[in-house]
């Protein structure tokens, strides 16, 4: 996982371009989804974390997002 704050926007424009950041979570809430989600794009840069892998954020902790991942944050909230 990395932190918004520990990375400049340069290197993390080449993360993405590398697809080693694939998805994007806000550490407050222990949400992630895609990199294109319109909730994650407004969230605080200091809440924000990168994942390199779906698994990755699962393992840590992290739930879909209900706005862009749907199906998944469905099938989530089934499970509890």
């Amino acid at each position: 996982m990395i932190q918004h704050t520990q990375i400049s926007d340069r290197e993390l424009q080449a993360l993405i371009k590398n697809q080693k950041i694939r998805f994007g979570g806000n550490s407050k809430l222990k949400i992630y989804g895609t990199l294109h989600c319109k909730s994650g794009k407004r969230m605080k840069k200091e809440n924000r974390v990168f994942f390199e892998s779906e698994q990755e954020a699962i393992q840590l902790g992290y739930r879909p997002c209900g706005n862009c991942m749907h199906q998944k944050y469905l099938k989530w909230k089934k499970s509890l």
